[in-house]
């Protein structure tokens, strides 16, 4: 749930009209047709060479390669204008070959559900002459069977893994693109074959559970047996943006399996297949009936499968390297924590010849860990009262380490390495947030800074942080902010009546007035390890409700991030209590400011910052006035096994936890006016949540607002629907606090 609030904030605009210093005003479709969108530079894919970076333009026709260097255009990679045989005029992503000699390209591209999606793929050779030109440079359909999903390349470039239908199909490129299928037994919503389940897509954050060994001859894969996992169902309608004609008479339904707390999982095991002899196997891995696989990795060695293992209580992680032939499995490290091992460690181990990394928290911080492939510490890279946030690489020949991390201030990110010495170089001097994207050389960066008063800027670096380019400075963007008079973000810290020290932001309104009282709004995620009080620019519907006279505070309580194990892991086993706890004391807080109008404080929040709205609301003292819950959960026993269970176990283990974590079970205590928002398709935070709870208010005979959205998933997107909803939620909070 906490992965769509920075997608929140970042896309939400302000509403209606922002007054401007000189008497002009923004009409709402000006505002969110992009105005006030930051300039910025996606889909960046850097080339396996490690000198170049490549995107697609802007109206998905061409690839193009840019120098890391310089940042000058080098060439156009492909143009569906001048492929021969190109069936398609536009398309959506591509991935290079290991090798760069190829292209895989992606049409007609289908979402699933958050990382997943099927499409039409087509290879495309990037083979050149003596005189550099593109040869033979003909496009081909990577299959003839239907859409496709992860499809993955053999190192040497010359065959191709795929998914379609939860079976794993194998292209040989050289074999006039002959194709043969590895597994038979895939069926929907009972066996998956290479790819994750939607829990462990959801929760572990990826798509492809595939992989080729480094010589070409075997494939890995982890198995999902879902057949046990009750199903869930919700209705779907004929609904418009988009319309689904086939449902204009009689509606429909969606069934997918989805585990909630304390229910079965999908049964996994890792098998791997012989390509020459056509052998399968399946992995002696030691791992608990109920365990997790969330990832595996051919390390640089042919022989051995890195495999990442979990206990149902995730507050064990193992790594097990396999022989994928004997189907022997080795224990080769384990990390345990006194309550759970973040989802971050997956994507920070990496392995080298000789050598393999991991983020840890055994000393009370993420820290970097350095091992040798036989399992032996050999130094903790990191340390201090400060948390690495990703381990970029290792540059073999310098023995540097790249990584990023919040050192000096949990508010704030930069760029560091350090180098076989340990000596440490900061490569990004100015404080805000810096989030770098290294060519694979680790030669060069490109980095995107943010801070609260200024848009984004790009730039190109080298390993030592020295600015090679400039290639967006969004001045364009800041002339037209000049010309507005808009509310400032500023920053601020309080003590709670518990002795907690909690991070802020606060904007007040325009020509604010410290002789008058405001109204407040508050708004806040405050689910466990996330991040809303972060040094960055953005426009968003807040900035709008400040202009128009409230004061707006978002504050980091405790169970977020930034702030290391003890601050973060404190709500363990009772999630909401602390975090609710702390919205209330914010709300005391301000409500003892002479500016602020004690009798007319709101709050609202999104997925978890829905439940905290409910849980802060119904804390039992009645500082809030009125409240919007978008998405909300509002008892975790609907909610799914692996985000709940990391943070509370099962409700057979946990009983009390759970009882004391239910919006249910404060709800007597509900006090304000409260707008319950939800999508009747969202299949992450069901609507059950919102119905379930509606009935419970209905039978207290607490009263309240409700606004459903048809056929929207926990994103609540399409066509008109943003704009209802945040016109919805504005002329709440304006009846309840302003009038």
């Amino acid at each position: 749930m906490r992965k769509i609030a920075l997608f929140l904030l970042l896309s939400l605009f302000g509403m209606h009209q922002i007054s401007a210093q000189n008497g002009q005003s923004l009409e709402l479709k000006e505002v969110t047709s992009g105005k006030f969108r930051a300039e910025n530079i996606y889909g960046i894919i850097p080339t396996p060479d490690g000198e170049y970076y490549t995107q697609i333009n802007s109206q998905g026709t061409q690839i193009i390669k840019y120098s890391f260097r310089t940042g000058e255009k080098v060439e156009v990679l492909f143009d569906v204008t001048k492929a021969r045989e190109c069936p398609f005029k536009r398309f959506d992503s591509y991935l290079f070959s290991p090798d760069g000699k190829k292209l895989l390209i992606a049409t007609e591209t289908r979402p699933i559900y958050r990382h997943s999606y099927t499409a039409m793929h087509y290879i495309y050779p990037l083979k050149r002459n003596d005189k550099g030109v593109t040869t033979n440079n003909i496009i081909e359909r990577l299959s003839d069977g239907g859409p496709q999903q992860i499809p993955v390349f053999s190192p040497d470039g010359n065959m191709v893994a795929f998914v379609r239908n939860n079976n794993i199909f194998l292209v040989k490129l050289l074999y006039n693109n002959s194709e043969s299928k590895v597994t038979e037994d895939g069926l929907r919503n009972q066996i998956i074959n290479g790819i994750p389940d939607w829990v462990y897509e959801e929760e572990f954050g990826f798509n492809a559970a595939l992989e080729f060994n480094a010589d070409n001859t075997m494939l890995a894969f982890i198995r999902f047996d879902e057949s046990q996992v009750p199903s869930y169902t919700f209705p779907l309608f004929a609904g418009e943006a988009p319309r689904i004609n086939e449902l204009k008479d009689y509606p429909g339904e969606y069934t997918y399996k989805y585990p909630k707390a304390g229910y079965a999982n999908s049964k996994v095991e890792v098998r791997t297949y012989d390509i020459k002899s056509h052998v399968t196997r399946t992995m002696k891995l030691p791992l608990d009936a109920d365990g997790y696989i969330p990832r595996i990795r051919f390390t640089k060695e042919a022989n051995k499968l890195a495999i990442m293992t979990l206990n149902r209580h995730q507050n064990r992680f193992d790594l097990y390297f396999a022989d994928p032939r004997s189907t022997t499995c080795k224990l080769i490290l384990r990390d345990e924590s006194s309550y759970y091992i973040k989802e971050n460690v997956l994507d920070n181990i990496k392995f080298y010849p000789n050598n393999f990394s991991i983020l840890s928290e055994r000393d009370g911080f993420s820290h970097l860990y350095w091992y040798s492939m036989g399992g032996n510490l050999l130094k903790k890279v990191t340390s201090g009262a400060y948390e690495v946030k990703e381990f970029i690489g290792y540059n073999e020949e310098e023995g540097t380490f790249y990584y990023t991390s919040n050192e000096g201030s949990p508010l704030r990110q930069r760029v560091y390495k350090i180098d076989h010495k340990g000596r440490k170089t900061n490569l990004s001097p100015r404080e805000g947030l810096n989030m770098p994207i290294f060519s694979q050389s680790m030669k060069y960066f490109m980095n995107k800074f943010t801070d609260l008063k200024t848009p984004m800027q790009i730039t190109l670096n080298d390993h030592t942080g020295k600015t090679l380019k400039t290639l967006v400075t969004n001045q364009k963007l800041k002339k037209l902010l000049e010309t507005y008079d808009l509310p400032q973000k500023e920053f601020f810290t309080f003590q709670t009546r518990d002795g907690a020290s909690l991070n802020g932001w606060m904007m007040k309104p325009t020509h604010f007035d410290a002789t008058k009282k405001y109204p407040v709004l508050m708004f806040q995620y405050s689910g466990p390890g996330s991040q809303q009080v972060l040094d960055r620019w953005e426009i968003s519907w807040e900035t709008y409700m400040a202009s128009i006279g409230y004061v707006v505070v978002c504050v980091d309580g405790r169970g977020t991030g930034g702030r290391g194990e003890a601050f973060e892991k404190c709500t363990y086993l009772k999630i909401g209590v602390k975090e609710a706890k702390d919205q209330v004391e914010t709300a005391l807080y301000l409500s003892q400011q002479s500016y602020v109008d004690k009798a007319r404080i709101g709050i609202w929040g999104w997925s978890y910052g829905g439940y905290m709205t409910l849980m802060s609301m119904s804390e039992g003292t009645p500082i809030f006035k009125a409240g919007v819950a978008v998405a909300a959960p509002t008892d975790f026993r609907f909610y799914d096994t692996v985000y709940t269970e990391r943070y509370m176990r099962t409700p057979k283990e946990n009983a009390e936890g759970y009882k004391e974590s239910s919006a249910f079970t404060r709800a007597e205590k509900l006090s304000g006016s409260l707008l319950l928002v939800h999508g009747m398709a969202d299949d992450n935070v069901h609507f059950q949540n919102c119905t379930e709870y509606a009935e419970h208010l209905v039978q207290l005979n607490k009263q309240f607002d409700m606004q459903v959205y048809t056929n929207r998933n926990h994103g609540i997107y399409g066509g008109n629907t943003r704009l209802h909803l945040y016109t919805r939620l504005t002329n709440f909070f304006n009846q309840e606090l302003k009038n």
